[in-house]
């Protein structure tokens, strides 16, 4: 699918975020292929999944284009969601439609930096990268970059972006204003009424995870909303 391809395919329509880490009780590729073809069957226009073994499994059992990311811890920094040249090389092998990195002004494990990974991943295939940001800062960093899309992935997750309960709409609306390319709407995003809100403010798409495909929170929340 190329890059007209799958922007059309995604306008303002849902992505849903596939995940589970190795705590988790839904953790494995089997289980979050599954995951993903309900997800399919609900009407996501794609899915967002960690890891490459995940990404294989639900392209195979869906057929939907994936956005894919690699998490992993690194001593030398705070950046984890791909970041760095082996996790790009991993989920290359493995097909994925869209890359998702952190793209934010932080320092990178390993003294990589966010343009190199760019450029390789558009030097080597024709996938397409999302830029997982938290401020207008890291937007425009990842802009100057050559990515694809910016997602709002990380805001309320980076020492300077603020920590809000609900979804960054504010952010959404100000990188809409200004951005060249497409704004996906992420994070904390937990109710139709707010994608809808999203896409109101500019939003190309928006991706919901946790409200969708985290069973374990979901039952917090309505444990917590009963115990009030």
């Amino acid at each position: 699918m190329n890059k007209e391809e799958f922007f059309k395919t995604i306008h303002h329509k849902l992505i849903v975020s596939c995940q589970a880490l190795e705590d988790e009780p839904l953790h494995g590729a089997e289980i979050m292929a599954k995951m993903a073809q309900a997800a399919k069957e609900g009407g996501a226009c794609a899915i967002r999944s960690n890891s490459a073994v995940d990404v294989a499994a639900i392209k195979k059992q869906t057929g939907l284009p994936v956005i894919g990311l690699v998490k992993r811890d690194y001593p030398d920094s705070e950046v984890f969601i791909t970041a760095t040249l082996k996790e790009v090389k991993e989920l290359l092998e493995v097909g994925v439609d869209v890359i998702a990195l952190d793209a934010t002004v932080r320092k990178r494990p390993n003294g990589e930096n966010l343009k190199d990974l760019v450029t390789y991943i558009h030097e080597q295939s024709d996938t397409l990268v999302m830029a997982d940001i938290a401020t207008v800062r890291d937007a425009e960093y990842a802009i100057e970059c050559n990515v694809d899309m910016i997602g709002t992935t990380l805001s309320g997750y980076t020492d300077d972006s603020p920590k809000l309960n609900g979804p960054d709409f504010d952010l959404v609306r100000e990188l809409c204003n200004q951005s060249t390319i497409p704004v996906i709407a992420e994070g904390r995003v937990n109710t139709p009424e707010q994608a809808r809100e999203m896409i109101k403010v500019g939003a190309w798409s928006v991706v919901v995870g946790s409200a969708i495909t985290r069973p374990q929170l979901i039952t917090k929340s309505f444990v917590e909303g009963l115990e009030k």
